[in-house]
């Protein structure tokens, strides 16, 4: 029996970290908490966190947000849209999205090796930017010769095709930022 799939983040990466909770809380300072702003690892959903006293966060550092017992943070307040993301957190997504694609490459590539049309005319290697009508039908001729085995297997046998991981994080980011009727990526 197939197992249902996971609805909350187990780890997430840090965005952000402000000591002093957020600069626009009007409360006296011995009333706010420490703040830290992170991306899942799993679904990408863009999570507000409040650790543990004590605690001190870095960006990039990777924290167990999961329900079991957490040793960093206390506890997790909730989603947060794109918009609510500090300067820092915002910068600091390129490049944690990059990272989780590079360090969870099978599972970008599987979707190269996959994906299935969804309407009659739209397949979901369209819903990648920068990939079109033509890129899409090399994708499906050179997986069907043999299946993808690494970004750069991709990047060899499609020809002109944009680097893969920039694609992926394209559409991450699109996702996140709400500009997507289809999610294929992220979990908000």
């Amino acid at each position: 029996m197939e197992r249902p799939a996971q609805r909350r983040e187990e780890h997430a990466i840090i965005l952000d970290f402000l000591q002093h909770g957020y600069p626009f809380d009007t409360r006296p300072s011995h009333l706010k908490s420490p703040i830290a702003q992170s991306i899942g690892k799993t679904r990408f959903a863009l999570l507000e966190l409040i650790p543990k006293p004590g605690i001190f966060l870095q960006p990039n550092q990777e924290v167990y947000v999961g329900d079991g017992p957490r040793d960093k943070i206390h506890h997790v307040v909730g989603k947060i849209p794109i918009a609510k993301l500090t300067a820092t957190a915002k910068a600091e997504l390129e490049h944690a999205v990059s990272k989780l694609i590079h360090d969870n490459e099978q599972r970008f590539v599987e979707f190269f090796n996959t994906a299935q049309p969804m309407t009659v005319r739209t397949h979901q290697l369209e819903l990648l930017p920068g990939i079109g009508k033509k890129h899409m039908h090399e994708i499906i001729e050179r997986r069907e010769e043999q299946p993808f085995t690494s970004f750069e297997d991709i990047r060899k046998r499609v020809k002109l095709l944009p680097d893969p991981v920039k694609l992926i994080r394209a559409r991450i980011e699109n996702e996140l930022a709400g500009m997507e009727k289809h999610r294929v990526f992220v979990d908000m």
